[in-house]
């Protein structure tokens, strides 16, 4: 599966909005999700003028759950490429 496909696979459609990057059911995180995909034609620009994508995620638990780019939370191993 290329998570960067321009075609959305057939599982997206059955996604529900999570309000926390992590799956609504089970709250696990996306990095246990057993499928991704990323939808990458139709960014969105936000207040700041940053693009975000819907980012799609098939839980281990089944929910398919969709959140945006922008809503992940920081990492703590990398340092914040963006300018203060």
């Amino acid at each position: 599966m290329n998570p960067f496909s321009a075609t959305p696979p057939d599982w997206t459609g059955e996604a529900i909005h999570a309000l926390q990057f992590c799956c609504p059911s089970c709250h696990a995180a996306a990095a246990a999700a057993q499928q991704v995909w990323i939808n990458r034609r139709s960014p969105v620009l936000t207040e700041d003028r940053r693009r975000v994508w819907q980012e799609f995620y098939g839980c281990v638990c089944g929910q398919v759950w969709w959140a945006w780019s922008g809503d992940r939370p920081p990492n703590p191993t990398l340092s914040d490429p963006r300018p203060e």
